[in-house]
């Protein structure tokens, strides 16, 4: 080595790791010493603070010359930093637990922003609507490491929070928190509105069956030096940290477990998904290890949440007959086998198994339900208090209030119950001195504080008292007993018993209005009413309850109501028989309803015609969700009221919109075109937007199998719709005297909004009336110049081809409507090949390939039951096959575009023969050769294998040609059943492959 190399490695070797004087981050960016840095046995600062300075420093607004605030700007410095703590993250292997532990909300949510950007997820794209299947691995790790952050972020949120205590107040950190506390407000509103589609992403990822790969600091590196070049290394390949498909699905099966669970609180039967995915977590744990270096799961944790889901949801399986004591108590609590309780918690009190805070919960839940009424419960709770009492005694702690108060009047069942339990509780050969000595103290106790000696007797005779206690301290009892002056007692004046002191007057009403949140009884409501009124006449009961609503357009009439009684109790039963009716609960629905309609009939005939328009929609409702389901008509009865409302001019009647929606929605769902074309009047076509929108829909289905030029109707229906997807706008002169065009979000000049349509579309059911707005949906879609990839619809060639003013129409939000009402028509009906078709057409237009595939082979395969029938024509056109045959070229699967190539009503020979001299293929490639049947086909393959020296496929080729039923000789009808046969095979294992 040269002097002058050595004083270089010198001078280097020298080099300090932190300068004294310079910003420890600035050292850290300017020298590349992160990974030196980090490689520290306790680095100073730790990694999640150089993450958070990385963030701040790259998230600093600028100020321009004006002194103005700018955005930060994307300069190289920004751009560094950000990779920088990227690379920080990808040292702690992006474990969620260390990353939630000390960054706070916004700072994370930033860091996995930039891990989508830097993994290629396209800003502003559903992540629901990717399949995770066809994405690199590195695209799906960091797509299913931000929806599982989200779930567990909206998780953790539902916790309460212990608020630190404040130091000295100080503006400028005050301030500070302030706007940390409402971004994280801000960021959780977004990911609670985005909770179903992060489910349905983490749900999706259960089903792949391949391993994942995620960045490290390595890959990050070349992503910032070529990342034209490493793209495809790093996402396509296996660069990276690999995440195991088992670890993987591991971790997404216990955050879904804790997002399900927390979703039980309001829907019970969500409890049973949670249930499932902690059961599998635990399976899972079991195959990979609980050493697993990737997958760190609190176990103790989770055996919690699967102990809890036991008693939720109690498996029925033969493995689980043995039921916990929490299960036991969670069935016995809703089968109200409460004496049951008392025998399980006596038993528990030899094990401890129960903690004591989960049997004083149920202790709490029996007393409310007592003091509701149910006088019957007042027994258990004394029974439950005693074995909680006897628990407590036994470990050492003092004994409740309850006790007392419980105890205040003893009598012979309450001691019999007693010195049972103190029995059941104790086994003396095992017992320990202190639990005897225990369980000895309270019975001494409970003898010094009865009065009747008749009750002392039946205590200190009992064998459990003879054994614990001694002959002499049973004697010193007796004599204290003795003691006992009768004279005073009959001086002194009874102390009253905590039960004859009267309740106050607000308990009173606290404990009615109680009664009164609760029942759904008409006439129990009622008198709980009349009893508050009766009490007091200052309160407004119809307040007493945040959660009883009414449309405002009711509230003006029923509030206006002079008595107060009257008024609320027909507020009250009202916004009860709406919240019923939400929640499906018809029965009670209609109990309410007939009852508010029994007693606004005495004095309003205005709130009687309200009651019987939503007596209307709640028998509208009742069908559609019970008999209407199996497609049973409706009567006529209700038909004919229907009718009658839609024709009702009664005048200041409030009427509510949903209702005038629902009404029609029925009309069309039950195929009603005749009243709807010809027999509706005038007047409601002018008054009722929904009216108008059905009307022209019943009449475009009418005029469907008549000649084009005759569809004045659809045209209409056309406009309409335009009007309805076009946006306003209005030119505004600035400053500098230029005019600027401002674009409003909707415009006002349809007969309704977007959302309103979009809503009455989603009460629709009758597959015709849905194809024709699909297509006209699809149609408007379409016209737009820049599509590129049309999609196709049925009757699509009823609309007009072209719009006067495309500036107009709002062409995202139509986009947004084609997707939205695709997904409905689907939960409608799956096996619909039309709109299987515009759904995979969708996912073609959006390059998503293998999604199109997916439907595009289900579509066939529903209309010819799973290929063992031919695909109709009209279903595989030309353009579907061509679609299908550029699916797979994208996604390398050559041979594939090969065979379906043949499916064409002329053979594409020159596709197929250009997908076949790639040798990039990603499929099965000569196992596919029986599944073709053109012989040029085949024999341009034998010629290729030659060419290529490919001697054993060469051979399979030939084998192919050889078989008997290819011979160009064959009938017509031979060829024609060999080439049906080799489609059917064909689809089904493209199906097998893409289902």
């Amino acid at each position: 080595m040269s002097a002058e190399a050595a004083d270089r490695e010198a001078a280097t070797s020298s080099r300090p790791c932190t300068p004294p004087q310079t910003c420890w981050f600035e050292f850290l960016l300017e020298e590349s010493l992160l990974e030196k840095h980090l490689r520290k046995p306790c680095p100073d600062p730790a990694p999640v603070q150089l993450i958070v300075q990385f963030l701040e420093q790259a998230s600093k607004p600028s100020v321009n010359e004006q002194n103005q605030v700018q955005p930060p700007p994307d300069n190289k410095r920004n751009r560094i930093l950000k990779l920088l703590a990227l690379k920080v993250a990808a040292h702690l292997k992006w474990d969620l637990d260390i990353l939630e532990k000390s960054l706070s909300v916004p700072v994370l949510n930033m860091l996995l922003n930039e891990l989508l950007c830097i993994s290629k997820v396209p800003p502003g794209t559903k992540h629901v609507d990717m399949d995770l299947a066809t994405l690199p691995p590195t695209t799906a790790m960091a797509i299913l490491l931000y929806n599982r952050w989200a779930i567990r972020t909206i998780v953790q949120s539902s916790f309460p929070v212990k608020q630190p205590k404040p130091g000295p107040p100080q503006l400028s950190v005050m301030n500070q928190m302030q706007q940390e506390k409402e971004l994280t407000e801000n960021i959780l509103k977004v990911l609670k509105e985005q909770a179903s589609d992060s489910i349905l992403v983490l749900e999706a990822a259960l089903k792949l069956n391949k391993d994942l790969y995620v960045h490290t600091m390595r890959t990050l590196d070349l992503l910032a030096m070529e990342p034209g070049v490493v793209n495809g290394e790093t996402e396509s390949s296996t660069v990276g940290l690999k995440i195991k498909t088992e670890e993987m699905q591991c971790q997404v099966c216990y955050d879904l477990g804790a997002a399900y669970f927390q979703q039980g609180s309001t829907n019970p039967a969500v409890y049973e998904n949670a249930r499932e995915k902690f059961f599998r977590t635990k399976e899972l744990i079991a195959e990979i290890g609980s050493l697993s270096l990737h997958c760190t799961i609190d176990e103790k944790r989770l055996a919690g949440y699967c102990q809890a889901c036991g008693v939720l949801v109690p498996s029925s399986d033969s493995a689980s007959q043995q039921l916990t004591p929490y299960s036991q108590v969670h069935i016995c609590l809703r089968s109200g086998n409460y004496q049951e309780v008392t025998k399980i918690f006596a038993e528990d009190n030899l094990t401890f198994s129960l903690p004591v805070q989960f049997r004083q919960s149920v202790l709490r839940e029996l007393f409310q339900k007592a003091q509701q009424g149910n006088e019957a419960l007042d027994e258990i709770c004394f029974k439950v208090c005693a074995c909680n009492t006897v628990r407590d005694i036994l470990e050492g702690r003092a004994i409740g209030v309850q006790f007392n108060q419980l105890f205040l009047r003893p009598n012979k069942e309450k001691i019999d119950f007693l010195l049972e339990v103190c029995s059941r509780s104790i086994n003396l050969e095992k017992a320990s001195d202190s639990l005897k000595g225990n369980m000895a103290a309270f019975l001494k106790n409970v003898c010094l504080g009865l009065e009747d000696l008749q009750y002392v007797f039946m205590i200190s005779s009992h064998e459990l008292f003879i054994t614990l206690l001694k002959d002499e301290e049973r004697k010193l009892l007796v004599d204290q007993m003795r003691k006992r002056s009768p004279r005073v007692n009959l001086c002194i004046k009874p102390v009253t018993s905590f039960y004859d002191i009267p309740a106050s007057a607000s308990v009173n009403i606290g404990q009615l209005e109680h009664q009164l949140i609760l029942s759904v009884d008409p006439w129990r409501i009622r008198q709980i009413l009349i009893e508050l009124h009766g009490m007091t006449s200052e309160r407004q009961f119809w307040t007493v309850s945040n959660k009883w609503e009414i449309p405002s357009v009711y509230s003006g009439v029923i509030l206006g109501i002079k008595d107060n009684l009257t008024r609320d109790l027909v507020y009250i039963l009202m916004a009860k028989g709406l919240h019923c009716s939400t929640v499906k609960d018809f029965t009670h629905a209609k109990q309410l309803f007939a009852a508010c309609l029994e007693l606004v009939t005495e004095f309003s005939p205005k709130l009687r015609q309200v009651m019987l328009n939503e007596m209307l929609l709640l028998d509208i409702h009742t069908h559609e969700a019970g008999t209407g389901q199996s497609g049973e008509r409706p009567p006529s009865d209700l038909i004919s009221r229907v009718r009658g409302y839609l024709e009702m001019r009664l005048p200041d009647i409030p009427l509510r919109q949903v209702i005038a929606e629902e009404c029609v929605a029925f009309m069309l769902n039950w195929r009603e075109n005749e009243y709807l074309t010809l027999q509706v009047p005038a007047f409601l076509l002018q008054s009722n937007p929904y009216v108008k929108l059905g009307q022209l829909l019943a009449a475009t289905c009418k005029e469907l199998p008549g000649p084009k030029e005759s569809r004045r109707t659809a045209k209409d229906l056309w406009e309409v719709v335009v009007q309805i997807c076009s946006v306003s706008s209005q030119h505004k002169r600035g400053n500098d005297g230029r005019i600027s065009l401002i674009k409003q979000r909707e415009s006002t000049l349809g007969i309704m909004y977007r959302s309103e349509l979009l809503s009455f579309i989603k009460k629709l059911r009758e597959p015709l009336v849905l194809t024709i707005i699909l297509s006209l949906f699809v149609k408007l879609h379409n016209v737009r110049e820049d599509i590129v990839n049309d999609i196709t619809a049925e009757h699509i060639s009823i609309w007009p081809s072209s719009i006067p003013n495309l500036q107009s129409v709002d062409f995202e939000a139509v986009a947004i409507t084609v997707k939205e009402l695709v997904r409905y028509s689907l939960s409608i009906n799956p096996n619909n090949h039309s709109w299987l078709i515009i759904q995979a057409d969708i996912y073609f237009a959006t390059n998503q390939y293998s999604a199109a595939l997916h439907y595009y082979l289900q579509a066939g395969a529903v209309c010819s039951d799973f290929f063992n029938k031919a695909v109709p024509p009209d279903v595989y056109t030309d353009q579907v096959i061509k679609r299908m045959i550029k699916c797979c070229s994208l996604l390398n699967c050559h041979t594939q575009v090969a065979i379906l190539c043949q499916f064409l009503r002329e053979i594409d020979y020159k596709t197929a023969f250009k997908s076949l001299q790639e040798q990039n293929s990603h499929d099965a490639m000569d196992s596919y050769y029986d599944y073709i049947w053109d012989v040029t086909i085949l024999e341009y393959l034998t010629y290729l294998h030659h060419k290529r020296g490919e001697t054993d496929k060469r051979q399979i080729a030939i084998k192919a040609i050889g078989q008997t039923e290819l011979n160009a000789s064959n009938p017509e009808e031979v060829l024609q059943l060999a080439a049906q046969r080799r489609k059917k095979k064909f689809l089904q294992a493209m199906a097998k492959l893409y289902f």
